[in-house]
């Protein structure tokens, strides 16, 4: 008779971890705010950009593990809004490892069939920044094995208010009526309008809150909540992430009654 006690969940191997999923409850999008950089460096005595300059291996290794799950889409929090408020020197150099990421990993991007697009008023973003982002999403259009939908200058208020624009502007040249504005009509004039709404939501560093983000799309959303930092968020803390997700009934405002046989 085995003797030895069951193992924990954190003991668990990587390869182990993943054996646990089941492959019909996985999430067909994952959404997640990046948080923790500038402490993550703070705390070594580095420069805050060194927190930024790590957390993307944790990026690629979401991209990775989703692509090897088949999870279909990937919305990842990347500079809001409210971020422009940062110091100069900050935010120079988060536009300047935006361009590096996008011209070092173009290509891979490619390799992996990943279609890389962003959601945001970027035009607020520098020229040359602004240059490389619409390059990569032009020549990784055709991409269907996983969507990174980068939010850059986003903030989820700032599109509701870019949906209303919208429809005030169709409904002024008579393309459609007061009557028939709904939720699927106002969906589709959301940055987001081509994707799923997000099924879990995982926000790191401790913090409990969504912070602007995705707020007409996380209704319903499962949110995960971990104080590891992003840049120590690897695919480890996803698995884990992800086997809590399949552990949670998903109502959508229903009451679902047991039954005896």
């Amino acid at each position: 008779m085995d003797t030895q006690p069951p193992s924990r969940i954190d003991d668990l191997s990587e390869t182990e971890l993943t054996a646990k999923l089941d492959p019909d409850l996985l999430p067909k999008h994952v959404a997640i705010i990046m948080d923790g950089n500038g402490r993550w460096a703070e705390a070594r005595s580095l420069p805050r950009i060194a927190g930024h300059r790590e957390g993307i291996k944790s990026v690629r290794d979401m991209i990775s593990l989703c692509l090897e799950l088949g999870i279909q889409a990937l919305t990842i929090y990347a500079f809001s809004q409210e971020n422009w408020n940062r110091p100069t020197t900050e935010i120079d150099g988060l536009m300047g490892l935006l361009e590096h990421y996008l011209s070092t990993e173009r290509n891979k991007l490619i390799e992996q069939g990943v279609r890389f697009r962003t959601i945001g008023r970027t035009e607020a973003l520098p020229s040359s920044a602004l240059q490389w982002v619409r390059a990569a999403e032009r020549e990784t259009a055709r991409m269907e094995k996983l969507q990174l939908t980068v939010a850059l200058s986003y903030g989820g208020r700032a599109e509701i208010v870019d949906a209303v624009r919208g429809l005030v502007r169709d409904a002024q040249e008579g393309k459609l009526q007061p009557e028939d504005i709904d939720e699927p009509q106002i969906q589709q004039y959301l940055y987001t309008r081509s994707l799923p709404d997000p099924d879990l939501l995982i926000r790191t560093s401790g913090e409990t809150r969504i912070s602007n983000f995705l707020l007409w799309q996380l209704a319903y959303t499962e949110l995960y909540f971990t104080p590891t930092l992003w840049p120590d968020f690897r695919r480890r803390e996803l698995l884990l992430a992800l086997l809590e997700y399949q552990g949670r009934e998903r109502r959508f405002g229903r009451v679902f009654s047991s039954l005896s046989s």
